[in-house]
């Protein structure tokens, strides 16, 4: 990158980048995009809006997906693969053959991802399900307890690399003991900075060399019961601190319930606490608006972390994904 972008993530909204909208990309020139259902319908379509996508800001700007498998994945069946859900895949796996048939997974999704050239999956988690966890989260998660949680997630990540394709992990500092679906109401993670360090964190803190990262809306008394993750500088402290992680720190979605006040708010209070970049998701044109005015160039950890993140992009090896697909089958066959 020849210059700083704006600090910026941001989605846009059909299926064909429209006139106005490259014509705002260009003008405030956000750090990448990313898609959703609405953006996604064929294979050919897709390459077509990446490709835009990037010729509106004029340089190979990330693009993102959330394409965890399961519920939670934009690109579908006819054209792409359908997943189990990340808690079921773990659960049917043979024993010992779990963290290949996670690897498998994920190679295989970067594989159709950089097809369609997006070069960054809002995957792995590294949430651990809890008994009363949300079910917007529970089946997302990889497992009950730390050591499967990252060993799983650590697989993932590795997938998507080897494959060409950044992860994102998330949610930090740790979604999942919250009982409530922060798309919509504010969760709280009441436990003890002991015992959040022994487990929420602890999946992140062994996955903190991964490129880039995304934060929690959710309050977490222990530390800060005033401010969301997002917008604590308190808890993007104990991100980059207690759980290590240097990589690019994204916002989750500035449109969830979870946070309050108007998206300029939002915008500022998130790149204010530490976040180096805000995601804005709904591709709605005066929202885009509304939060680049609020936003800023990234500053120069946030341009140095980017950089760096960006540079992990790396071409893949060739794979045979149908030799690949029926291993797969072999480790997820019923005993």
């Amino acid at each position: 990158m020849a210059a700083a972008p704006l600090a910026v993530i941001f989605g846009c909204e059909g299926p064909v980048l429209g006139a106005d909208e490259a014509a705002f990309f260009r003008e405030v020139d956000p750090l990448g995009f990313i898609l959703f259902a609405r953006n996604v319908e064929t294979p050919g379509q897709l390459r077509r809006l990446t490709g835009d996508l990037r010729a509106a800001v004029g340089r190979d700007a990330p693009v993102l997906v959330d394409q965890e498998g399961g519920r939670v994945q934009r690109l579908r069946a006819p054209h792409w693969r359908e997943w189990l859900p990340p808690l079921d895949q773990v659960a049917a796996s043979a024993q010992g053959r779990m963290e290949r048939g996670i690897w498998i997974r994920y190679r295989l999704i970067a594989e159709e991802l950089r097809a369609v050239g997006i070069d960054a999956d809002c995957a792995p988690s590294g949430d651990i399900a809890w008994p009363d966890t949300h079910p917007f989260l529970k089946n997302r998660c990889f497992g009950y307890d730390t050591v499967t949680v990252a060993r799983a997630a650590r697989a993932a990540a590795s997938g998507l690399l080897a494959g060409g394709v950044l992860p994102v992990m998330k949610h930090m500092p740790g979604h999942g003991r919250t009982v409530v679906d922060s798309h919509h109401d504010l969760p709280v993670a009441a436990a003890s900075a002991e015992e959040l360090a022994r487990t929420d964190f602890a999946p992140f803190r062994a996955l903190s060399d991964l490129p880039m990262g995304m934060t929690a809306h959710i309050v977490v008394p222990a530390y800060d019961s005033g401010h969301p993750s997002t917008q604590s500088p308190r808890m993007i402290g104990v991100i980059r601190e207690e759980i290590g992680f240097q990589g690019l720190l994204l916002s989750d979605d500035l449109n969830m319930e979870a946070l309050k006040g108007t998206l300029a708010d939002r915008t500022r209070a998130a790149l204010a606490a530490g976040c180096d970049v805000a995601l804005h998701c709904k591709g709605d044109m005066d929202q885009m608006i509304e939060v680049a005015a609020a936003a800023r160039p990234l500053d120069a950890a946030g341009f140095r972390r980017a950089e760096a993140a960006l540079a992990r992009r790396a071409a893949p090896d060739p794979i045979d994904a149908e030799a690949l697909m029926a291993e797969l089958q072999t480790i997820l066959a019923p005993n």
